[in-house]
């Protein structure tokens, strides 16, 4: 899948991965709704890892461009 088709499954709470990755890489998640200091936090995205646990992910221009998209059942 693109990006753009894979997009709605993530904000649906679906988390992603592409094919093309080594393994390292579990799946891409939204988070959404969160508050810090009493103040709303903008929705972002994390990458769960095989080793690190989680990180923040921001989508290069190539994960944009990428046809090998694909929903991670768990």
């Amino acid at each position: 899948m693109t990006f753009e088709e894979i997009l709605p499954k993530l904000k649906q709470g679906k988390k992603i991965v592409r094919k093309g990755w080594s393994g390292f890489e579990l799946y891409v998640t939204l988070v959404e709704g969160e508050i810090f200091e009493g103040a709303p936090v903008t929705p972002y995205f994390l990458i769960k890892t095989s080793d690190e646990g989680f990180s923040s992910f921001a989508p290069t221009v190539c994960d944009i461009l990428a046809e090998d998209w694909i929903i991670v059942e768990e």
